[in-house]
């Protein structure tokens, strides 16, 4: 039986998820700077050509790569908030899903690690603002709607402080020595907080 041939587009598809895939497994493994465009061609068995062809430069190809790590971190947030029973809760739920989404040694190293100083962080908080903290943003507007107007804080500074906490404390658990202590200590705070700043005022 023949098999069916690959069009064009389904081979210039198949080269890109393989450069994408390989790329990250490297740059997870080594970071960014110890990662090499050579070694990404030689392990994804693809040309140099087809490398450029995609992607303009290794800064680009980690570009790529950082959009697609901060897809996946949100869609963790998404699937946790969407069994919530409140804003709260799933502020709350979401919150821990980022943290454990970004605890990933591969997450951790590329989105958190690298991607700000390789990419800047304008271009990392562009690619955050349409995940990760575009999906903080809307929790919290969601919970500030359920409190009298006068109780509202600016959704604008809450979600930058509380994404700036998020960051730091999974760079925080990540070294901590007695992870799982630390882990409960996080979750316990954050939750407390939330339910200080979201709970209406009797």
């Amino acid at each position: 039986m023949q098999e069916k041939r690959q069009t064009k587009a389904e081979k210039h598809a198949a080269t890109r998820a393989a450069l994408l895939a390989t790329a990250r497994a490297l740059f997870a493994e080594k970071g960014y700077a110890a990662t090499g465009t050579e070694e990404v061609v030689a392990r994804a068995a693809v040309t140099r050509g087809a490398l450029y062809y995609h992607f303009a430069d290794k800064q680009a190809l980690f570009a790529a790569v950082v959009e697609q790590v901060a897809q996946e971190v949100l869609a963790e947030i998404e699937r946790a908030a969407g069994k919530a029973k409140s804003p709260v809760d799933a502020l709350v739920r979401g919150t821990q899903a980022f943290m454990d989404a970004c605890l990933q040694p591969a997450a951790r190293q590329i989105y958190l690690i690298d991607a700000p100083s390789v990419i800047g962080w304008q271009r990392w908080r562009e690619i955050d603002a349409r995940h990760g903290m575009g999906s903080l943003r809307q929790g919290i507007e969601a919970a500030l709607a359920e409190l009298p107007r006068s109780q509202r804080l600016p959704a604008e500074a809450l979600t930058y402080l509380l994404s700036g906490a998020m960051n730091e404390a999974v760079l925080w658990l990540a070294e901590a020595k007695d992870d799982v202590a630390a882990r409960k200590a996080a979750d316990a705070t954050l939750k407390r907080i939330l339910e200080l700043l979201f709970t209406p005022e009797a």
